[in-house]
């Protein structure tokens, strides 16, 4: 087995936020007892229906169809590298044992690199497409100081996989990720994702979440150095049956850093199960941290469930500001009457209030091509329900 890899900065934050979880982060999957149910970080999750994932029994064999598609001329450049290169991990540590899972099953990692000074007019656009089976992976996106980048990362298709993600912006840089979890009915996906921000770095992510029976996202950020900046945003629509759930981190280490996040989500039909985690964490060398947090829930339809729960710590007064806030709350029939009583149709109008309620994030994302579809699958889902 290779040696893990070890970053210095990332553990050393890390740590400090390993007593909520039911063992130290590590890259070894035997540091990690089988979860019961019990544990803070599974208690909402439904462990049947990882499909194995938790316990070791899924193991590989199943395929997916990847492709990265970078603009001409940007100098992006696409590796497969083996496990113990030294950029795989440097972003963050495995904090649970599906992530330690992956990260042990995975002799291979994709290594994407937008060079130094680089500004891209278009996207880098990653899509991965499930074609059956357990599948495990790693994928690294190192941005070189000063760059400028939007990635776009598409799930689709049919798979029950297990994977992490690492982003390493360097100094200065301003990257904006995009996660579409747009996966068939039946699929299972768990993923981290590491990101390390650089000195006076902007790291923007926007997850999106609509399809798979169960889909289990951890994106966590660090700061590499003071003046950096990470904005964290998220969309769901859980449906009947499915469970959603959104799981953050950030630790502020370094001084004068900013965090925002801003999670919105939207249920319908029974045994809907949608679950946020906000954990802010402002370390005592972290001074001038400016953070804020809030979730957003919108019940449309009896049957459905949330479980929404911010958490800050603060280790030192010297701060610019701190906060969080969280509402879940019944889709309100007096929008409703109000639309329909100037002539827009019921079910016209029941998009039109879903769409407001998620405009602001949709607007966030900064991809033409990517906001039309999923506006489209958001007026999707609402005509399935009333179909």
């Amino acid at each position: 087995m290779a040696e893990a890899p070890s970053n210095p900065v990332a553990l050393a934050a890390e740590s400090t936020v390993a007593t909520r979880m039911s063992a130290p982060p590590s890259f070894n999957v035997a540091d990690f007892p089988v979860p019961t149910g019990r544990e803070e970080e599974w208690r909402f999750t439904p462990l049947a229906r990882l499909r194995g994932l938790h316990d070791g029994t899924a193991t590989g064999g199943g395929s997916v169809k990847a492709e990265v598609i970078a603009p001409e001329g940007s100098g992006v450049t696409v590796e497969t590298v083996s496990r113990d290169d030294a950029r795989v991990g440097k972003a963050g540590t495995p904090v649970d044992r599906v992530a330690a899972q992956a990260f042990s099953t995975v002799e291979k990692a994709t290594v994407i690199t937008v060079p130094a000074e680089a500004v891209l007019g278009e996207p880098v656009r990653v899509s991965v497409h499930g074609e059956g089976g357990v599948t495990f992976g790693h994928t690294v996106f190192e941005v070189g100081a000063f760059a400028e980048v939007v990635f776009v990362l598409d799930h689709t298709g049919d798979t029950v996989r297990a994977a992490n993600v690492d982003f390493v912006v360097g100094d200065g840089a301003k990257v904006t990720v995009v996660s579409v979890q747009d996966w068939a009915d039946t699929a299972v996906h768990c993923s981290q994702h590491n990101a390390l921000v650089g000195r006076d770095a902007t790291f923007k992510s926007v997850i999106v979440t609509f399809g798979g029976d169960v889909v289990r996202i951890h994106p966590r950020v660090t700061y590499a150095g003071p003046g950096g900046e990470a904005e964290l945003y998220g969309l769901y629509f859980t449906d009947a049956g499915q469970h959603q759930e959104h799981r953050l981190l950030v630790d502020h280490s370094a001084p004068n850093c900013r965090s925002n996040v801003a999670y919105k989500g939207a249920l319908q039909g029974a045994d809907a199960h949608a679950v946020w985690i906000g954990d802010v964490v402002i370390q005592a060398a972290a001074t001038g941290t400016d953070t804020y947090e809030l979730n957003r829930n919108l019940v449309l339809t009896d049957g459905a469930r949330v479980d929404s729960v911010p958490n800050l710590e603060i280790e030192t007064g010297e701060i610019a500001g701190a906060g969080h806030a969280s509402a879940t709350g019944r889709f309100e029939d007096e929008q409703l009457f109000y639309l329909m009583a100037r002539g827009i149709p019921e079910d016209e109008a029941r998009r039109l209030v879903v769409r407001g309620f998620f405009a602001e994030l949709i607007q966030q994302i900064g991809v033409p091509d990517v906001e039309e579809r999923l506006i489209a699958k958001l007026s999707a889902e609402l005509e399935a329900s009333h179909a």
